[in-house]
């Protein structure tokens, strides 16, 4: 049974599944989707052509669906897209996408947006990805995966960031990151997420392989296209050849 609180403001038009839960002052718009057993703890504002995936939980104060940071909108009808099983703490910002980046930001599933994340316009997340308290996406990023944003983290626009890829706290991040790879404060790469890596089920080799390709990227000198030659040669796994498509795959910022 859906509940809507006599507090909530549902603009007609909105689409409401079975089981959804809408608490005290929440605000819906007339162009958004709640799928079947979505819930909004209170006070929760979802707005634009904003679709919310099955299962997903709101939390207080979390504005979703408003119109992007960006001066270049022109009040295009773009998406903001959301699957299901998200987790969606307080303060949390999504906005919808732009003319400029394809009209649609686009979140998967199972995810966990702690508390004052922002997702930007046009932004691709992939699913169970975790972006802690206040971390910050500008338009336009790639996020694969089961990576991990750090606390206070900022990303620049266009970048790509790879699966099981993990960000710490306060980095700040301009350049594309590979997969499976630890970034530090200042966006640079310090070592393999091993132990990342060693909790989702990978083979010690699979490890293996990633940590030579880290030592050939980081370690050794040398031009990266030798370094990519010599990586096609070297990988051989499934992950392996997974950092590797994704090292040969265009990139606007380039590799960090």
């Amino acid at each position: 049974m859906t509940g809507i609180h006599p507090t909530a403001q549902v603009a007609g038009g909105a689409k409401i599944g079975g089981n959804v839960s809408i608490g005290p002052y929440c605000v819906i718009g007339a162009d958004v989707c709640l799928s079947d057993g979505v819930t909004l703890d209170s006070h929760v504002v979802v707005s634009g052509i904003t679709s919310i995936g099955p299962n997903c939980r709101l939390f207080p104060f979390a504005a979703i669906g408003s119109q992007p940071q960006d001066l270049k909108y022109g009040g295009e009808s773009s998406r903001l897209e959301i699957g299901c099983n998200n987790i969606i703490r307080e303060h949390v910002t999504m906005n919808p996408g732009t003319e400029g980046g394809g009209m649609v930001t686009s979140i998967g599933n199972n995810g966990l947006f702690m508390v004052g994340a922002h997702v930007a316009h046009d932004c691709v997340i992939g699913d169970h990805v975790i972006m802690v308290n206040n971390a910050t996406l500008a338009g336009h990023v790639v996020i694969d995966e089961w990576a991990i944003i750090g606390g206070l983290s900022a990303v620049h626009q266009f970048v790509r960031i790879g699966e099981r890829a993990m960000l710490t706290g306060l980095a700040a991040v301009n350049m594309d990151v590979p997969p499976f790879m630890m970034i530090d404060r200042e966006g640079k790469c310090a070592t393999v997420n091993t132990v990342g890596m060693r909790r989702a089920g990978f083979s010690p080799v699979e490890r293996q392989e990633i940590k030579r390709a880290y030592r050939l990227l980081y370690r050794n000198g040398g031009e990266i296209g030798e370094k990519l030659a010599a990586l096609e040669r070297e990988m051989e796994t499934a992950p392996g050849k997974r950092l590797l498509a994704f090292l040969q795959a265009p990139s606007r910022r380039g590799i960090t």
